[in-house]
């Protein structure tokens, strides 16, 4: 299985350099044509590869590392290629490999414009490039195994998600993609200090042998000191408030592709490495760090849901996808306080909410953009008008698919977005010893509160959305319902949500033998 594993991160790589090569042909329509369907065959083979992966991994170790390559890359400085997957790994890799390519499937049919570009309109070969290197280096992070490795793969997906932004986005697009390279490169080079103090004080950067080693050989002091560079490394990344401020120009501005990739994937490599890197490698640093953590996840949970009720009142002006990217910092301080409780059920359910929140958020992006690209504006008064945009009665299935996003990602018992929330306040309620009950009950307190704000927001959102008098003028003469691609591209998203809410077991049984190891040092 690891040359499956290889395959998976060639291919993409492949990809992005064959659209350097002149073999497109020199018409621009139909070298456009080729570029897009290059783009849908690598990522659909990606796809494959990921389900052969999944198929062929042992359901019976998921905490043991598997597909596993472990070869010396660059001696001088103790650099190995280590690759491998196990139960938290996997479930990103094929989450990654399904938004890529749905994405790429959705992007044939509807490529972003980039409307207003100084240069003219951009080339669907740059796209296509742009997008399998961002695909590269989303695969890599969760597949690689040494730190520096891990910082070489979280840096890779800036560039390509920076041009994504500024040259097919709308609106501010280049003042956001400003903002989003400058708040995550200045975080990755903290973190990558924080990296160089542990492998200078353990003496290896592999992170599977740091994790055996579950932080001996590194002082209190050394581990405190590690453990913030890389919680705030990654924090920005995830996003934790209030280092969030990139985020909702980000999404506001990027294509829809862009936002769909920046919210499913992109968010969870912040909160995977926070998993995978803090919690068994500097383990007595994140837990004195670990109050703190909860205290910024509860603050983010409650101010990302009151942002968006002030977003989604009548009058606010307030932008569909900035509200749901307002949201996104609501739904990562779950996943945020799950990871700051240091329990298995804590942890098992941040896992679940990367991966619940990847496919709800993807789908939620998928429709608010197909609503931007029927009206013209994403602005919430501009679509419900004086009596609501009756999608209901206008567009039943995008209405459909939007109240069902709605209420997965408010955390309706029986999809996706439940367990996740559920299992993090749970281990709230009971953190790891050592850490202060009454302060992580307090936590758990106000998560609950945010759950009853998501619910308030995401209803009045439905009701100004989909509900109306549809015979009202539109603000467009024709309203277009759910087109075939659309249907193929967001069908699965919903699926899956409800798939994950009915069979919780097809997530937790992955991730909580890998993540006991993790929090024991093997």
């Amino acid at each position: 299985m690891n040359a499956v594993l290889i395959a998976l991160l060639l291919l993409p790589l492949a990809g992005a350099a064959l659209t350097l090569a002149p073999v497109f042909g020199t018409d621009p329509a139909a070298a456009d044509r080729r570029a897009l369907r290059l783009n849908t065959v690598v990522t659909g083979v990606g796809l494959l590869l990921s389900a052969a992966l999944a198929a062929g991994f042992d359901h019976d170790e998921p905490g043991r590392m598997q597909a596993v390559t472990d070869v010396s890359w660059i001696p001088a400085i103790g650099v190995r290629l280590h690759l491998g997957v196990d139960g938290v790994s996997l479930p990103l890799i094929v989450l990654t490999s399904l938004l890529t390519f749905l994405c790429a499937l959705y992007s044939e049919k509807r490529l972003p414009s980039g409307e207003g570009a100084d240069t003219g309109r951009p080339s669907a070969r740059s796209f296509t490039g742009l997008f399998l290197l961002l695909d590269v280096g989303m695969l890599a992070t969760f597949a690689v195994l040494d730190l520096l490795l891990f910082f070489l793969a979280f840096e890779i997906v800036l560039i390509p998600m920076y041009f994504l932004i500024a040259r097919w986005g709308t609106g501010a697009r280049v003042p956001a993609a400003n903002r989003f390279i400058l708040y995550t490169l200045l975080g990755s080079a903290v973190m990558l200090l924080g990296f160089l103090l542990v492998g200078t004080k353990a003496g290896t950067f592999d992170m599977q042998a740091l994790a055996a080693a579950h932080g001996s050989g590194m002082s209190h002091t050394t581990q405190v000191v590690a453990a913030l560079a890389i919680m705030v490394g990654l924090a920005v990344k995830a996003p934790a408030w209030p280092l969030h401020s990139w985020l909702p120009d980000a999404h506001t501005a990027a294509p829809t592709v862009g936002s769909v990739l920046l919210a499913g994937v992109l968010l969870k490599m912040g909160t995977y490495g926070l998993v995978r890197v803090l919690l068994p490698v500097v383990p007595d640093g994140t837990a004195t760090l670990a109050p703190y953590l909860g205290a910024f996840a509860a603050v983010g949970i409650v101010y990302g849901s009151l942002a968006c009720l002030a977003l989604a009142r009548p009058g606010a002006k307030g932008d569909l996808k900035r509200l749901i990217a307002y949201s996104s910092v609501g739904h990562m301080g779950f996943v945020l306080l799950g990871i700051a409780s240091l329990t298995p059920v804590g942890v098992n359910g941040a896992l679940f909410a990367n991966i619940a929140h990847g496919l709800i958020t993807g789908l939620l992006f998928f429709v608010v953009g197909a609503l931007k690209d029927r009206y013209g504006t994403a602005d919430l008064d501009t679509l419900a008008g004086s009596t609501g945009a009756a999608l209901y009665g206008r567009a039943p299935r995008i209405g459909a698919l939007l109240a069902f996003a709605a209420v997965a990602s408010l955390g309706l018992p029986g999809l996706a977005g439940f367990w996740g929330e559920l299992l993090a306040m749970f281990g709230a309620f009971d953190p790891a010893e050592g850490l202060s009950r009454p302060a992580f009950l307090t936590y758990m307190v106000l998560a609950g509160l945010g759950t009853l704000l998501t619910a308030g927001y995401l209803l009045i959102v439905v009701k100004r959305v989909c509900m109306g008098d549809p015979k009202q003028p539109a603000p467009v003469p024709e309203f277009a319902d759910l087109r075939p691609y659309e249907a193929v591209s967001w069908t699965p998203l919903a699926a899956l949500t409800l798939l994950a809410g009915l069979w919780p077991a097809l997530l937790l049984g992955l991730s909580d033998p890998a993540v006991k190891y993790l929090l024991g040092g093997g």
